[in-house]
């Protein structure tokens, strides 16, 4: 009672101090803010306990032949045909297990479960997969309109609507990318019999939450991923030891045309037993690094060299004169040439030009492969920005769109949208881009998305689809897919970038098909917390995903070992500082085993702690930043994740001819301290079981 008081005062003291300032969705993200602040804390957890066990593989198993096999005696998946739920009974089941194991995903066993219901002329399609050394399983659903006539309504079409027997549980999940300081805080919450709803903003899926759930109970815990990338929403409560748990589109109501098909989103479960989370966090990790990463994704470090930013005026001989200045061995640690917006022909900024895709001639004059050629011959590849799904009005795209019936969507703005569900649109869409980047020699093809889907989706369902809700979204995200899997398909060892105004198309289908070089929004100008930030933004990412990256902004050692991840960018034409490293032996443990050790947020005043580690935890590193106002001499940080009876040798990088020596339970119980200089300091810890 106290609590809901206390509850009641808050919402009334924020409504009367900020009343008709703030949306409710800001004020909904202002108290999971406050509820992050301090971070979560965790126990310490052994090497040993972190391994899958037979156990726990066991349970995946065993839920996945109960839930998603040919003999599957319920199913966890649901929809309405004309009103009425699906019933299992009334369909005729049959079953495809001919996918050879790792054919269709790396390190899983696929199978389709085939559901047909003559009488309604449709067919459910299950494809699930069983990655039985991973603890995990995951699933999506089609439906298609096998008759010669329009089918009956489609609706409440859930991927995922069922019970896992937990027991009384706490669910962890994150904020998304929405360009502040405070992007992916973790948040933990005891889950009840009171639904807590989750879900994208306007088409953006990882703008306000992402969409992956750590649900820790004290049967078994279950880490739940959405691969939606558009406008999902998944529910989470908590009855008689049952968590209830629904993930799905958020709005879809449609019959379909004959021939049709719709798909749910994309859901996997990663299984473990433990009472520490971070158990969950770190096979959720193994199994994403494993089986989900592109395969030609380097997991352990890439750095790339910007050579033009969206407002850089150089032509490509004064690039290269520049480039030509660096030190030889620069190049030997990049990966690639990194070119931003701004390189087609534009008006009053880069932005009004998006949908014209061809070198701007008044300073590329022998266009981009001059550039990429370049690169070429330095042994290392070149990245280019598009947004070819925003067009802007009197653009390239633009023209050839308004020449097509339903290629374009159209509202208020002077921004269309080019419309991936219309098919044609879709083809000339795949065979143009991928034309351009063959021409530009381009081997990191980096997509942005600059605007929110949802408006326009909506406006096309009445316009081109009949009213059918949700309709264009879906087959408009389904095409995305096909899209980026055409380009890869075509282009050898291409890897995507997925910017997405920075983070905000983070979901698990985007997992399987890209990596985010630049995860926030908040690193595009200079911050007076940006460093703390980009320490923060790091700690939180990656209690989810292995790999992301960001900037580096300014010439110094704190700056540097801030912006310490797998993926990242040198500064504009490798203005680093000398020993930014560069850092490699640092950046390929990030892959391994996460531990967060201490939590300061953005906040100058705190310190920042987190732990990476191999997987057999032989081998390690902890990045510990001391803040500019923290005013302690002193600081004792515990490690964790280490195999208790090993000795380690230990010794600061600024120190290393001091090597201690502790046994990895002294490292975990006891801790080292660490004398603390004034003013900022990023001290890194290099460890070693001997």
């Amino acid at each position: 009672m106290i609590k809901l008081f206390s509850a009641i005062l808050a919402v009334i003291y924020f409504i009367v101090t900020f009343g008709g300032i703030f949306t409710f969705h800001e004020f909904e993200s202002y108290i999971n803010t406050l509820d992050a602040k301090n971070g979560v804390q965790f126990e310490s957890i052994s090497a040993e306990e972190m391994n899958l066990n037979n156990e726990e593989k066991e349970l995946c198993e065993n839920w996945f032949e109960s839930n998603l096999s040919v003999s599957a005696e319920s199913y966890p998946f649901t929809f309405r045909v004309d009103g009425k739920k699906f019933n299992a009974d009334d369909w005729i089941k049959e079953y495809d297990g001919s996918a050879e194991f790792g054919s269709v995903y790396s390190g899983g066993k696929t199978g389709y479960l085939i559901l047909k219901n003559s009488d309604e002329s449709l067919e459910a399609t299950v494809e699930a997969t069983l990655f039985p050394e991973n603890g995990a399983c995951q699933w999506t659903v089609f439906i298609k309109n096998t008759g010669d006539g329009d089918s009956a309504v489609i609706s409440d079409f859930y991927a995922f609507d069922s019970a896992l027997s937990t027991g009384e549980a706490l669910l962890y999940y994150s904020m998304g990318s929405n360009s502040a300081a405070s992007d992916f805080s973790l948040i933990e919450k005891k889950l009840t019999a009171t639904e807590k709803s989750f879900s994208g903003v306007n088409g953006k899926p990882t703008e306000k939450y992402l969409p992956y759930f750590n649900v820790c109970g004290k049967n078994f815990g279950a880490v739940i991923g959405v691969g939606w990338t558009g406008q999902w929403k998944a529910t989470f409560s908590e009855t008689n030891g049952k968590t209830n748990v629904t993930v799905r589109q958020e709005s879809l109501k449609a019959y379909l045309l004959p021939g049709e098909e719709i798909r749910s989103p994309l859901v996997s479960v990663n299984f473990y037993k433990n009472s520490n989370p971070l158990k969950g966090f770190n096979l959720f990790r193994k199994w994403v690094t494993d089986c989900v990463y592109p395969e030609n994704i380097n997991k352990n470090s890439y750095t790339a060299m910007q050579v033009a930013d969206p407002v850089s005026t150089k032509t490509s001989d004064e690039i290269i004169a520049i480039l030509d200045g660096i030190d030889p061995s620069v190049y030997e640690q990049t990966d690639v040439f990194w070119m931003d917006a701004g390189w087609y022909e534009y008006n009053e900024g880069w932005h009004d030009g998006v949908g014209t895709w061809k070198a701007d001639k008044s300073r590329y004059d022998n266009g981009i492969s001059e550039l990429s050629g370049y690169a070429a011959d330095k042994g290392i590849g070149y990245v280019l920005w598009y947004e070819p799904e925003r067009v802007y009005e009197g653009t390239e795209f633009y023209k050839v769109g308004l020449q097509h019936e339903d290629w374009l969507i159209h509202t208020d703005s002077d921004i269309s949208m080019w419309n991936l569900a219309n098919e044609e649109a879709f083809e000339f869409f795949c065979n143009y881009i991928l034309n351009s980047l063959k021409e530009n020699g381009v081997t990191v093809y980096r997509q942005d998305f600059n605007f929110a889907p949802i408006e326009y989706w909506e406006k096309a369902d009445k316009e081109f689809y009949g009213g059918r809700k949700g309709i264009c979204e879906n087959h408009y995200v389904t095409n995305l897919y096909r899209y980026l899997d055409y380009l890869t398909d075509n282009i050898d060892g291409l890897i995507i970038d997925n910017c997405a105004s920075g983070g905000k198309r983070l979901d698990l289908e985007m997992t399987y098909r890209s990596v985010p070089f630049w995860r926030s929004d908040y690193n595009c100008s200079y911050h007076d917390d940006l460093f703390n930030a980009t320490q923060a933004h790091t700690y939180g990412l990656s209690f989810w995903l292995p790999i992301h990256g960001s900037a580096l902004w300014m010439a110094n050692e704190y700056a540097s070992r801030s912006a310490i991840m797998p993926f990242m960018l040198m500064d504009f034409y490798s203005h680093q500082h000398p020993e930014f490293g560069f850092y490699k032996e640092q950046r390929e443990l990030m892959t391994g085993n996460y531990y967060p050790l201490d939590f300061g947020g953005a906040d100058s005043g705190r310190m920042l702690a987190m732990q990476f580690s191999t997987q057999d935890a032989l081998n390690g590193t902890a990045l510990i930043y001391k803040r500019a106002e923290v005013t302690n001499s002193e600081y004792t940080v515990k490690l964790n994740g280490l195999a208790p009876s090993e000795n380690y040798s230990v010794y600061d990088v600024d120190k290393p001819e001091t090597v201690l020596t502790f046994t990895g339970k002294e490292l975990m119980e006891n801790g080292i301290t660490l004398e603390l200089p004034d003013g900022e300091k990023a001290i890194i810890l290099m460890f070693s079981a001997e």
